[in-house]
């Protein structure tokens, strides 16, 4: 990570914070794996295919379509997905750039790019047509300094106060300060490995890694994905991280799910983000043994060398420390340094097509390294632009035009033919090393692979000439051109390129040129969501009687409580009248109970003879509490810490979530919606503030209500979580708890 994202879950087998380090254990009963017999992680269990793309900032819904019309069928490995933890959502200083996705606030699988059931049905698709998923990991922090409010699941932090209760982190799980040698605290010094490690990267909150509960918590999340089925991770930041600290977190990790089509004992596959160019303390060597290393002096070989072809030979320089070539992942760029330059210098990109395509199809063609593909979205000279998106910032599906390329702001180069072409001669090659026949005079480079495969490629104008392939005579397809060439006897072929938009030929022993059956149907750039058979339905709570709970988030003061009144505001429904037991904006509901034990003696009291969620406080006959009526719906104060009384399961926020659960009548709603405003007793407030709630609510259920309102919107049926006398709201599906 080069620019400046989290979720909160349940702890697969991880106590609750402060348990020592017998509790916690290291062992493969607790963990669910034994490390002796399992593969490593330089695996990615892909059946021999060698080629990972990565989306970047794809929703869910659009990477399960890609899997199965496209991916599987052009022979890629799989998908390494942008981060799928709880984020920080970031309007104010950038409307929604695409580095909040790299600022966590818990481990709960919503963010930008879908729900939890969504993502869940991304994976068990992918994996049923045997592409592979790798998530995007950031682990080594939790959002920047300077900010507070809501993540994309709702969860509340501040990162000042060192808050982050959705997963839950304090400041005891941050590094402390005096292990940072800087005097801002934050990383500036790439000599000195106790500053590039031990300090805030760019402000953002550095968790402690040293700590049991840190990576007892990070191996949770690790192995809830996993367990999911997804088949390993690029972990974000590695190079700031010390190796021991991630070494533990990996070793704790479950196997892969054989449910999911893994062998047996098979570990996950790790991408480490370790920047090193030969510029600071920290080298890629470090991360041995730990899964890939990211080779980002590649990215500058393959810029250079496209430019000088003459280049092109030395594109791994050992001399340069460059990493081994069975440890290196390279790839021409990635999300951070495609955004990095003003031109093709360093590295190249999107921008200069044919450039590019010549960089990507050599790094296919060449033996080093394990390799990955960029699939970008458009992004002009405005480097922070999140991805393509709605009028209200929601992401755009991917839509396909009729020529199987991306429109709509989604590049996908992964689609290009000169690229997805050369996968295929990229996966004959996997047990090929090395490279034979090298020709090079400035404007040609030409190889083989051993006796499986030859390429060669043009900068400018077209080839003719004969080249030697070391391969056996015989015809074959160029598996770009689709023309057939006859290999002579001696191992010679002439090659023809005349396409100079994609000027690249290749040639392998049990390839061809035949065409993947690719889907073309897609959804249109105005769907939120793409339309398919596949996948879990989200239910529409619009008739009939649905459990529904209701938080609202507020400190309050002794001897205050909170109730709620609500139903249908009067200007979206005419008719409202003054008597709760007839008033056709009311909405028939039953409350029911959250505990017996003293704590809940008030709301209980409260609650009997509640029939109605009305805006007119206490029915007739609703029930007191020594003496007092109540002013409402009641609410209790709830607690995501099981030691506090008011501990509530549904209750993942923290502490100070007033609660009300209660059946309602969802016919009675406006297309599933109703409203509802908090009213404070013993208080000379009262009534909450009026709101704006125009923006939508976050969260798994979340979205946009049909109207607009002064008041909170929830959803009818669904967990709705609030704070009083602001806008921001969040709406989850029971079905992330249950």
């Amino acid at each position: 990570m080069m620019l400046p994202a989290l979720i909160s879950f349940v702890l697969l087998g991880v106590g609750a914070r402060g348990q020592d380090a017998s509790v916690w254990g290291h062992d493969g009963d607790l963990w669910g794996r034994n490390l002796g017999g399992s593969v490593g992680y330089e695996n990615p269990a892909c059946d021999g295919k060698t080629v990972v793309i990565q989306v970047f900032e794809w929703k869910w819904t659009d990477v399960a379509l890609e899997c199965e019309r496209f991916l599987s069928q052009a022979g890629y490995c799989g998908v390494q997905v942008s981060p799928p933890n709880e984020h920080a959502v970031i309007t104010a200083d950038y409307p929604y750039p695409w580095w909040q996705r790299y600022q966590p606030i818990s481990y709960k699988l919503v963010s930008r790019s879908g729900t939890e059931e969504e993502f869940i049905d991304m994976v068990h698709r992918c994996n049923a047509v045997g592409v592979r998923i790798f998530v995007d990991a950031v682990v080594n922090h939790m959002a920047g300094l300077g900010r507070q409010g809501y993540g994309s699941a709702g969860s509340p932090f501040d990162s000042d106060a060192l808050d982050f209760p959705g997963v839950p982190y304090g400041p005891e799980d941050f590094t402390p300060r005096d292990l940072c040698p800087s005097g801002d605290g934050n990383v500036n010094n790439y000599g000195d490995p106790y500053n590039v490690r031990n300090c805030y990267l760019v402000s953002l909150c550095d968790l402690y890694g040293a700590t049991d509960y840190v990576r007892q918590s990070v191996a949770g999340y690790f192995s809830k994905l996993v367990d999911i089925g997804v088949a390993g991770f690029r972990v974000d930041a590695a190079k700031h991280m010390w190796p021991e600290d991630l070494q533990a977190m990996m070793d704790m990790t479950h196997d892969l799910n054989t449910d999911q089509g893994f062998p047996s004992n098979t570990r996950p596959f790790f991408m480490l983000e370790v920047v090193d160019r030969n510029d600071g303390a920290v080298t890629v060597q470090e991360y041995y043994g730990m899964g890939r290393v990211t080779e980002f002096r590649y990215c500058q070989k393959i810029a250079w060398g496209v430019q000088n072809f003459e280049q092109l030979a030395g594109v791994y320089d050992p001399g340069w420390g460059m990493a081994d070539s069975d440890k290196a992942l390279v790839f021409v760029d990635n999300h951070d340094n495609q955004r990095s330059n003003g031109g093709p210098g360093d590295t190249l990109s999107y921008k200069w097509p044919k450039d590019y395509r010549l960089g990507v199809a050599f790094t296919l063609a060449q033996p080093y390294g394990f390799t990955r593909i960029m699939s970008s979205y458009s992004f002009g000279d405005d480097y922070d632009v999140g991805p393509p998106h709605l009028s209200d910032y929601t992401t755009a599906s991917v839509v396909i035009d009729g020529d199987n390329q991306c429109e709509g702001g989604w590049v996908c180069e992964h689609r290009w033919p000169s690229i997805y072409k050369m996968v295929r001669f990229r996966n004959a090659m996997e047990e090929t090393d090395g490279w034979d026949n090298y020709y090079c005079d400035g404007n040609v480079v030409a190889f083989s692979r051993g006796t499986r495969g030859f390429f060669a490629m043009i900068k400018s104008g077209t080839l003719s000439q004969t080249f030697q392939t070391g391969m056996p005579a015989g015809t074959y397809e160029d598996v770009v051109s689709c023309q057939s060439v006859t290999v002579q006897s001696d191992g010679t072929v002439q090659v023809t390129i005349t396409n100079e938009e994609e000027p690249v030929f290749a040639i392998c022993v049990g390839c061809d040129c035949s065409e993947p059956p690719i889907v073309t149907a897609t959804p249109q750039p105005d769907q939120t969501t793409p339309t398919t058979t596949h996948g879990p339905t989200e239910p529409s709570y619009t008739e009939g009687v649905h459990r529904t709970v209701v938080f609202i988030y507020k400190q309050t003061n002794e001897g205050q409580d909170l109730f709620i009144r609500g139903g249908i505001d009067g200007s979206q429904r005419p008719g409202c009248t003054q008597d709760a037991e007839t008033d056709p904006c009311a909405i028939d509901i039953t409350t029911n109970s959250l505990g017996t034990s003293s704590h809940y003696d008030k709301y209980n009291s409260w609650r009997e003879g509640d029939t109605r969620l009305d805006w007119m406080g206490a029915q007739s006959g609703q029930g007191t509490y020594g003496g007092e009526e109540a002013s409402g719906t009641p609410l209790v104060w709830t607690s995501s810490n099981p030691s506090n009384p008011g501990y509530q399961e549904l209750n993942t926020y923290g502490d100070h979530y007033w609660m009300v659960d209660m059946d309602m009548d969802c016919s009675q709603t406006e297309d599933g919606w109703f409203e509802v405003k908090a009213y404070l007793s013993n208080d000379s407030q009262g009534w909450e503030a009026d709101i704006n709630q125009s923006g939508g609510c976050s969260g798994s259920a979340g979205g946009r209500s049909p109207y607009t309102t002064n008041n909170h919107l929830g959803r009818c049926g669904y967990i709705n979580v609030f704070s009083f006398g602001d806008s921001h709201c969040t709406v989850n599906d029971f079905s992330d708890f249950y």
